[in-house]
């Protein structure tokens, strides 16, 4: 006699959603780097551009997890970009790494109250950055 067994096997958990970033530098060579290393941190770019007004308009249209804003840009600087997108119910909870040349106290201080969750001198290595995408990207929401 042939008996079968039938066993019952859950569902598999979904995969996780690729962390969604945002990049605004309008240095071209420093944009391509830094999404290099937002790719390495296992996340997925979703918007690169070159000024602030397309980076507040980008992340109001397609809300990212993580942006990465330069401090001096055309159209809206990093600061400004922070502080709307931090104003605007839709987008305070997204995680903002500023990038510099700036690296004073006073620099960072700005920065940090604009509302930024973290602040990264330039020149700054690909490895460095990285492990800031991560830290800011894997750490849960407040």
């Amino acid at each position: 006699m042939d008996e079968t067994v039938s066993v019952l096997v859950p569902p598999a958990a979904p995969a996780p959603s690729p962390v969604r970033v945002l990049v605004a530098d309008d240095e071209e060579d420093i944009r391509a780097l830094v999404c290099l290393a937002v790719t390495k941190a296992g996340c997925t770019v979703i918007g690169s551009v070159a000024d602030g007004s397309a980076a507040l308009a980008t992340a109001r249209a397609d809300v990212p997890d993580l942006a990465v804003l330069d401090v001096s840009m055309p159209g809206a600087t990093g600061l400004e970009v922070c502080t709307a997108l931090r104003a605007d119910p839709a987008t305070a909870g997204i995680r903002i790494l500023l990038l510099s040349a700036g690296a004073s106290f006073e620099d960072v201080a700005r920065g940090l109250a604009a509302g930024a969750d973290a602040y990264l001198a330039k020149p700054f290595g690909v490895a460095g950055l990285v492990h800031q995408v991560r830290a800011l990207t894997t750490r849960q929401p407040a």
